[in-house]
């Protein structure tokens, strides 16, 4: 498995996002998590395997499996630790400032602080929370820091930890690890883990469904989406990178209607990373209605499009293409989260859908 999301060049998934692709502004949305062109509101998440009670919120103890087995809290924590991305995001949003959470270095101001996460501390009223050195290109866990805020739970169900970290992380407090892959858990996953963990679970569905009700009429209020075929891709200069189906960025795109094209499976390796390098001499093999490009500004756009490999491809010279460009956008939906979903998605879909027409 990957431990580290590369989003560009070894650097991390969120604030990589570069090669991750993440993408636009829009932020968010991405959906998907699940990798599902539907919303999933309503399905109990696939990580949660108990509570010591059937239904009802904060039933305590919980149990949550994970990649490298299952995780019990007994009690409704109080000292929360965040690690990775998006399980920040998820915990303000259910109204829990972490006692520490990992500072950014994409998208981000001198403050470390994502725009729509600083956004929210505001409205609460509430102070940052320590931030865990978190250093660009790096897989190192924080462990000395972490344990500094001795917390009652650590929440990694996004990251790209390893088998040892975890063990690691485990001896300070329970610690929660993504389900399956590193850096691909479904963003709804994401928020209902962590609800159960919190003791949240009828508050997390109300957040998932007042989101879904705005992704839903996004969608409708643009059907010249559905059924358009994409294919989100980042060409860093030295390589370029192709977002599988299963990616959270690519499962934003179902939600409002797209469908990921048959030759992103096409070309494809046949292994469980969510992205895949393609050679630029087989670049024009990549064919779609929509080309979705991630930049981390203007001059790499522009110059992906100068490039004589991106105008052999059918989307560059048909004018099919919806640029997503800037770090504080692309960092939105690499991947979304409960709090970056809504925080761009005008500017994201005004690029889609100027890539449709």
């Amino acid at each position: 498995m990957l431990s580290e999301c590369p989003l560009s060049k070894g650097k991390y998934v969120f604030r990589p996002i570069r090669a991750v692709v993440a993408l636009l502004s829009v932020i968010g949305l991405i959906v998907v998590a699940g990798c599902e062109s539907s919303p999933t509101a309503g399905r109990a998440p696939s990580s949660v395997a108990s509570s010591s009670a059937a239904g009802g919120a904060g039933n305590f103890p919980v149990t949550v499996k994970h990649a490298f087995g299952s995780t019990t809290i007994e009690k409704k924590p109080e000292r929360v630790v965040t690690w990775g991305f998006g399980s920040t995001d998820a915990a303000l949003a259910l109204g829990v400032v972490p006692v520490a959470m990992p500072e950014q270095t994409y998208g981000v101001d001198k403050s470390g602080v994502l725009p729509w996460v600083k956004q929210k501390l505001t409205r609460m009223g509430a102070k940052t929370p320590t931030l865990l050195s978190n250093p660009s290109g790096s897989n190192e866990v924080p462990m000395e820091e972490i344990a500094k805020a001795a917390p009652d739970v650590i929440l990694a169900n996004y990251s790209g930890i390893t088998a040892k970290q975890y063990a690691t992380l485990s001896k300070i407090a329970p610690t929660v690890a993504y389900p399956d892959q590193p850096w691909a858990t479904p963003w709804r996953d994401v928020v209902r883990t962590v609800g159960t963990v919190l003791g949240e679970e009828p508050k997390t569905e109300q957040l998932l469904a007042g989101i879904d009700r705005q992704v839903e009429q996004k969608a409708a209020a643009h059907p010249q989406f559905k059924g358009k075929t994409v294919a989100a891709v980042w060409d860093t200069g030295d390589s370029f990178y192709v977002y599988k189906k299963r990616d959270p960025r690519v499962a934003f795109l179902t939600d409002l209607g797209m469908v990921s094209a048959p030759s992103v499976d096409k070309l494809a390796p046949d292994d469980d990373n969510f992205y895949y390098t393609l050679s630029y001499e087989q670049v024009s093999k990549l064919r779609s209605d929509v080309l979705l490009v991630y930049a981390d500004d203007q001059k790499q756009a522009d110059a992906f499009l100068d490039k004589s490999y991106a105008k052999s491809m059918q989307q560059v010279r048909a004018d099919h293409v919806a640029t997503v460009v800037g770090p504080e956008f692309v960092a939105a939906v690499s991947p979304p989260t409960a709090l970056s979903l809504t925080w761009g998605i005008d500017g994201y879909l005004k690029a889609l859908d100027k890539a449709v027409s």
